[in-house]
């Protein structure tokens, strides 16, 4: 081993245990924040004992658990927690309806799970699949998880998904289909789908079996009126570094509401682009799927996203880091942290 890469490695050590030390400010910008946001205080038990908490919930006629996993330098964590989980109303309807669970994604600490077994909060979370910042999970008083919703959520959209089970909807339709019913009465931006030179024209023959493709592939389902299409094209898209990386994808763009025209999907089956939107299970738009060259989906979003989450989950997708078992989380630490010490090794080398 170099000198040189001896130095890296004990600056990254330090850098790391920094963190652990002295909190947020190390390793701000994370993901583009400014800081570290944590979780409310209210949302801090002593120890985390999901069948006592579930016991609490039908003792005292709650409608479940709720718990939000967040990272450290979380810029949508802070987000979520400053406009939507601090909002005096939703706070209210929240502490009044569920026991709520503040949890970090990477904390080793043990906690007791659903069947009374000891687990550690970080496998927890793995094995709920919340490998992204912020994740919300919400568990009804029988234990059974009734949704799981990724990303940032607006207090709009965070107050739809407490209506949603407050009301007891969820015995009656999935989420998706009540908050499209919801959700169409505000459609209110531009009346026809924005085209981009990136896209590729129709016939949609996006087969990649049994000939495998050069490059992966990037499917963005997108639908007339909707205001956070609009804001992705205006703030993500148009950026030259996200369209620098989005040029290693064939990128496809579909309209989730369009039933008639025929697309010959990557496995080869051929379908429409809301039968495809509806068999992914996506709850809203813009929503994006990673396909692989093999034509494999290897990684779904349809939280919101800004440049940053765009410019990690398609590295995640071209470095191929899904093969390791890399979480979006994980790889946009490590990110993160080299973006830190090239920071510090540069601020160093100024005379």
């Amino acid at each position: 081993m170099s000198p040189g890469s001896s130095h890296i490695r004990y600056q990254l050590l330090t850098l790391c245990c920094m963190a652990l030390v002295f909190g947020g400010p190390v390793l701000a910008d994370l993901e583009g924040g400014a800081r570290h946001t944590g979780n409310p205080d209210w949302m801090e038990p002593p120890f985390i004992d999901l069948e006592a908490d579930l016991q609490a919930v039908r003792d005292d006629g709650k409608t479940g658990v709720m718990i939000l996993y967040t990272t450290l330098g979380c810029s949508y964590c802070a987000r979520f927690v400053e406009l939507s989980l601090e909002d005096p109303r939703l706070q209210k309807k929240v502490r009044a309806n569920f026991v709520p669970l503040g949890l970090e994604i990477f904390d080793d600490t043990l906690m007791t799970s659903l069947d009374g077994k000891e687990i550690s909060i970080k496998k927890f979370a793995e094995e709920q699949e919340a490998g992204m910042a912020p994740t919300l999970l919400f568990f009804g008083p029988d234990g059974k998880r009734t949704v799981r919703a990724v990303g940032y959520q607006s207090p709009e959209r965070f107050e739809l998904i407490l209506d949603y089970l407050i009301d007891g909807a969820n015995e009656k339709a999935s989420f998706r289909d009540y908050a499209l019913a919801r959700l169409k009465r505000d459609a209110d931006v531009y009346a026809t789908l924005k085209p981009d030179p990136m896209f590729l024209d129709p016939p949609y023959a996006l087969a990649r079996k049994p000939v495998p493709a050069d490059r992966p592939m990037l499917v963005l389902f997108e639908r007339t009126g909707c205001a956070d299409c609009a804001r992705l094209h205006r703030d993500v898209l148009a950026l030259e570094e996200v369209r620098d990386v989005l040029f290693n994808f064939d990128i496809v763009r579909l309209d989730a509401d369009d039933g008639k025209t025929p697309v010959l999907a990557p496995d080869g089956k051929v379908t429409t682009p809301a039968e495809w939107f509806a068999a992914e299970a996506f709850t809203r738009v813009p929503a994006m799927l990673y396909i692989d060259e093999q034509g494999e989906a290897v990684f779904r979003n349809d939280a919101i996203t800004e440049s940053n989450r765009m410019l990690n989950m398609s590295g995640l997708v071209l470095e191929k880091k899904y093969l390791d078992g890399w979480s979006y989380q994980r790889y946009a630490r490590s990110k993160a942290i080299a973006r830190n010490l090239a920071a510090q090794q540069q601020s160093q080398q100024i005379p």
